[in-house]
């Protein structure tokens, strides 16, 4: 069995991850889907299994927070936010979450020979700056299971943000700031002279994470300790 593992589309169905889905007996989606025509595009190549993202608004309202399933042998939880899996998680040997757009995957030993393989499969949807455009594959059969990571090409257009390090708080800070007045992100950019680019993906972050500090729109772009 063959299964598409992504998450963190944000309303963008890449060519290329079409492409790798088709063939896909299943996909699991870690959320951040965005709308409700990308999940039923995705249901044209195969069955889906989606769980609801902090992005996911009204129209998603019957998508699950947290999903339990089985597929063939493997006991599989899933969640947008790594938080919201089960504490306990020695009961499955797949655990998926998303939302930070970072590709992660390692074992959660549970003694006895028991363990799970935690994984986030990054975003296929929008490039965030540095950030690489990943997804997964999970392949079962007779001798057991595996995942494998799949890095999708990005355009030119999508080349990474030259960013100063030593500008980059101060950048977070001011478009933050200058949003709680009401300005938009163009005229931020233009009075500023910041990168629309970086700009935009500021904004967006501090709109869709309220309370969100700059440090962890920094984290969320993938800057901390990057630079």
């Amino acid at each position: 069995m063959k299964a598409g593992i992504i998450s963190d589309t944000h309303d963008l169905l890449r060519t290329e991850v079409v492409d790798k889905l088709r063939g896909c007996e299943c996909i699991l989606h870690g959320g951040d889907i965005s709308s409700r025509a990308v999940l039923d595009q995705l249901k044209q190549l195969a069955p889906v299994l989606a769980v609801r993202g902090n992005n996911d608004r009204e129209w998603a309202e019957e998508l699950p927070m947290q999903l339990d399933f089985r597929l063939e042998t493997l006991h599989i939880c899933m969640a947008h936010k790594k938080k919201d899996l089960p504490g306990d998680l020695s009961a499955y040997d797949l655990a998926i979450c998303g939302h930070t757009h970072q590709y992660a995957s390692g074992w959660k030993e549970h003694g006895g020979g028991k363990r799970t393989l935690v994984l986030n499969p990054g975003s296929c949807g929008p490039r965030r700056l540095i950030q690489p455009v990943t997804m997964a594959m999970l392949e079962t059969g007779r001798d057991g299971w595996t995942v494998e990571r799949i890095d999708i090409p990005h355009s030119r257009k999508e080349e990474a943000v030259k960013i100063e390090s030593g500008d980059i708080r101060r950048q977070v800070e001011t478009v933050m700031r200058e949003m709680q007045k009401g300005m938009t992100v163009d005229a931020i950019a233009g009075k500023h002279r910041l990168d629309p680019a970086l700009t935009e993906q500021i904004a967006r972050l501090y709109v869709t994470h309220p309370g969100v500090t700059a440090e962890g729109i920094m984290t969320k772009l993938g800057l901390l300790g990057k630079l």
